[in-house]
C-alpha cells in the first residue's frame, strides 16, 4: 500500500485519469473529491462489496431450462 500526505487543496493522480482532490479534514473525517472519466467507476468500499455480494447472488439463481 502507498501511502501519501496531502494538505487540503492538494491532489494526487492515479494514472492520467483519476485526480483524487483533499477537500476538507474535520475531526477524523476527510472530504475527497474525486475526478474520473465515467467510465471508471467510483464506490465507497461497503457500497462495493454490496454490488458485488449482490452480482455473486443474482448468479446464483439463474435459470439452467433449456
Amino acid at each position: 500500500m502507498l501511502i501519501l500526505t496531502r494538505r487540503v487543496g492538494e491532489t494526487l493522480m492515479i494514472g492520467d485519469d483519476v485526480s483524487v482532490t483533499v477537500l476538507a479534514v474535520v475531526g477524523n473525517q476527510v472530504r475527497i473529491g474525486i475526478d474520473a472519466p465515467r467510465d471508471v467507476a467510483v464506490h465507497r468500499e461497503e457500497i462495493y462489496e454490496r454490488i458485488k455480494s449482490e452480482q455473486a447472488g443474482a448468479g446464483d439463481g439463474e435459470s439452467n431450462a433449456a
